[in-house]
């Protein structure tokens, strides 16, 4: 995913390409426990058997939260109006967007302004005051350094703005107090069901290596560690045996290579996000590799077209971000109504295969896949 998943220089710039990759990217301090890296960062080792939050809240579904026909009436009949100010502009971000333009259409909620800052913290706190000249009721937004966003966001607080994050908070924000809710993916989910799709692409046996994102970072520390966690309980008879942290995707390619010249019999790869898996692809070509499987993480026109021309990838692990968009929305509507929401909210995680191509990547940005990798599969 080409824009979401983040300081020290080297972490904070880690997490931003990161973030450029990621689907819901933002820089956090709210990581879980920590250990260090073999490269000397920093990486998240909690085992957990489930997706946290920022500050570690427990979630909720998103498909929990609904609204009666009553409640929905009554965002009708309050004219309200919202505006969305994104980090970037991206597939994932314009399925966002769609999913919560539908909803907020549903609602009789128009949708004032929509804003892309371009990864530029500067120019995220330019759009708040932009937009809030046209008084928005609501704001939905990613913060991108929850440093900076406090101070970006305090005009909108101190309007009464309702304020609904994706993936991010910033500093010192109270729930219920200063927004309303935080909303991303089932991060434990999207590692589990990569780990799930590999161990079964090999029939459950085998020797993998791990290339996990080596910065701290709570979005691809979780998803990262679910893999691990996974494969460590459930498929006793696969065996990590080649772990690497990676923090520049550039250096994928020479990850790989080490990687598999270590060990040449390697059955399969998980690589923490789509692009440095690019580079992973690029290692096992030049090598002539066809029998090392890889598993990644967000969906990819590269990664897709090597999947369905029966390349080294098996799957690929999606987020589904219309509906993160829509329950956005929603969760906008009950801070507008007052009724209380869940603090922390995930979106449902999905895999794609060459045999449901189309269908999940329509169920997670809600279009088609791209016409090269249509053709591809023909």
């Amino acid at each position: 995913m080409r824009s979401r998943n983040t300081a020290g220089a080297i972490v904070a710039s880690a997490a931003l390409l990161a973030m450029a990759a990621c689907s819901t990217g933002a820089q956090t301090t709210g990581a879980p426990k920590t250990e260090k890296s073999p490269t000397g960062t920093t990486t998240a080792a909690a085992p957990l058997t489930e997706t946290r939050g920022p500050n570690g809240e427990k979630p909720t579904a998103t498909s929990d939260l609904t609204l009666s026909a009553a409640d929905a009436a009554k965002v009708k009949a309050g004219h309200y109006t919202a505006a969305l100010l994104w980090h970037t502009s991206s597939d994932f971000t314009n399925a966002v967007t769609a999913g919560a333009d539908d909803e907020f259409a549903r609602l009789g909620v128009k949708v004032v302004a929509t804003t892309d800052a371009g990864f530029d913290a500067a120019k995220q706190k330019s759009d708040v005051e932009t937009v809030l000249a046209k008084k928005p009721s609501a704001v939905i937004s990613l913060p991108l350094d929850p440093t900076t966003a406090a101070e970006a966001f305090r005009p909108a607080k101190q309007a009464g703005t309702k304020l609904v994050f994706l993936s991010n908070v910033p500093t010192g924000y109270r729930q219920g107090v200063d927004y309303e809710s935080v909303v991303t993916d089932d991060l434990f989910q999207m590692g589990k069901q990569a780990a799930d799709a590999l161990a079964k692409s090999m029939g459950g046996k085998g020797e993998i290596g791990w290339i996990y994102h080596d910065a701290k970072y709570y979005v691809t520390n979780q998803r990262d560690n679910a893999f691990k966690t996974t494969i460590e309980r459930d498929h006793p008879g696969i065996k990590i045996v080649a772990k690497q942290g990676i923090a520049d995707p550039a250096r994928a390619e020479d990850i790989a290579n080490a990687m598999i010249s270590q060990h040449p019999d390697l059955n399969g790869v998980y690589v923490t996000w789509a692009e440095p898996a690019e580079g992973v692809l690029s290692a096992l070509r030049n090598a002539g590799n066809t029998k090392t499987k890889v598993v990644t993480l967000d969906l990819s026109e590269p990664i897709a077209l090597d999947m369905v021309s029966g390349g080294n990838v098996i799957g690929m692990v999606a987020d589904q971000a219309y509906e993160l968009g829509r329950a956005l929305a929603a969760d906008a509507a009950y801070g507008l109504l007052g009724k209380k929401a869940p603090p922390f909210l995930v979106a449902p995680a999905l895999t794609v295969t060459k045999d449901n191509l189309r269908e999940g990547w329509h169920q997670s940005l809600h279009r088609k896949p791209p016409a090269s990798v249509l053709k591809a599969a023909k």
